[in-house]
């Protein structure tokens, strides 16, 4: 049998689910209509959240978007991105 404090972080999920990095980033033109990063990276604390604080930013910002990945920085290890939402233009992220 599992110990109660091992149970217990299992269920809030963070025990078997690899950590993710959840960012959002906006972009203005600046005088060449070069797209700038104005806004971020910003990391967020769910997709969801990244998704709606996006959303919110779009209607201000030439674009933005919205991606995650699993991540563990401590050993280097990054998943490949995964857009979440795009509005607007944005550079080629690659």
């Amino acid at each position: 049998m599992q110990p109660a404090s091992f149970r217990a972080i299992a269920a809030l999920g963070v025990i078997g689910n690899p950590p993710k990095l959840i960012v959002v980033t906006a972009f203005d033109r600046d005088e060449s209509g070069d797209l700038q990063p104005v806004f971020g990276p910003a990391e967020q604390q769910t997709e969801d959240r990244a998704i709606r604080t996006a959303k919110g930013l779009v209607v201000k910002h030439a674009g933005v978007i919205a991606w995650s990945r699993d991540a563990n920085p401590s050993l280097g290890e990054y998943g490949e991105p995964t857009t979440l939402f795009v509005g607007g233009d944005v550079p080629d992220m690659e």
